[in-house]
């Protein structure tokens, strides 16, 4: 019976052995790019960014990410082969880079270990209506230029004028076609002049006097009153923890310039 050479015996057992190392490779890499690995952790990083973006998670749309990273594996190893990581310019870039991860690796461990509790967010909810206030006013206004025109308007609309007919004219465009229109508002969408007469009026009646604000001179009916409807808090809940991380970072922000040296 003849047996192989024990150096070839060995060969091939530790080419046996390899074998389990080699299939796990194969396992963890979507391909293998000139000897270079690409993860199959890349292509899933890839794909949850598209699918935030609202793409559907499909066969196809992993098989076109994995030819996207290829293709920049190929265009990335082109371009060590030629040198261009050693240019200047595209060191700067690079540290750029660098510079933008590192930043958004800081923010998101800051934001892991300072989060936003459920009791900032509610208190900031209830901060919220508390500013907003608890009634909605449905007005109407006409913007004219001058406060003696604006006069000539109130004493029109006491003779008996109809407000829609006289609010063609007015300034506001938008609120023009509808009559003067304003909608359903709470008095703090408007600024401080307007928002002050306004909540003096009551239901049919209009502004004696005309109300000079930034925007010319007004004259306000007031339509309506009723209370106000709030979103729910779990409506809006992703905005105002996103205000309130905002605010954490920039408190962070504020805190280091303080104790960094700046020269």
């Amino acid at each position: 019976m003849l047996h192989h050479p024990l150096p070839l015996r060995l060969a091939k057992l530790a080419a046996v052995a390899l074998l389990p190392m080699a299939a796990l490779a194969f396992a963890q890499n979507a391909a293998v790019v000139n000897n270079k690995p690409i993860s199959k952790q890349k292509v899933d990083d890839f794909v949850q960014a598209l699918v935030a973006q609202g793409r559907p998670d499909t066969p196809e749309l992993r098989a076109a990410v994995r030819d996207e990273l290829i293709a920049r594996e190929l265009f990335s190893q082109e371009a060590e082969k030629k040198g261009l990581a050693r240019n200047s310019e595209v060191q700067r870039e690079l540290e750029n880079d660098r510079q933008t991860i590192m930043i958004r690796a800081l923010i998101r461990d800051y934001l892991k270990t300072h989060p936003v509790t459920d009791d900032e967010i509610k208190a900031e909810y209830d901060q919220l209506r508390k500013q907003v206030g608890d009634k909605e006013y449905r007005a109407r206004h006409i913007l004219v230029d001058s406060e003696a025109e604006a006069k000539q308007i109130i004493e029109q609309l006491k003779k008996g004028a109809k407000f829609e007919e006289l609010a063609k004219k007015s300034k506001d465009t938008g609120s023009a076609k509808s009559g003067g229109d304003l909608d359903w508002n709470t008095p703090q969408t408007f600024v401080k002049e307007f928002s002050d007469a306004l909540v003096k009026l009551d239901k049919g009646k209009v502004t004696d006097t005309p109300v000079k604000t930034q925007f010319g001179y007004h004259v306000i009916r007031l339509d309506d009153v009723r209370e106000a409807a709030p979103p729910p808090l779990e409506q809006v809940r992703p905005q105002i923890k996103q205000e309130l991380e905002r605010r954490r970072v920039q408190q962070l922000q504020q805190d280091l310039r303080a104790k960094a040296k700046i020269e």
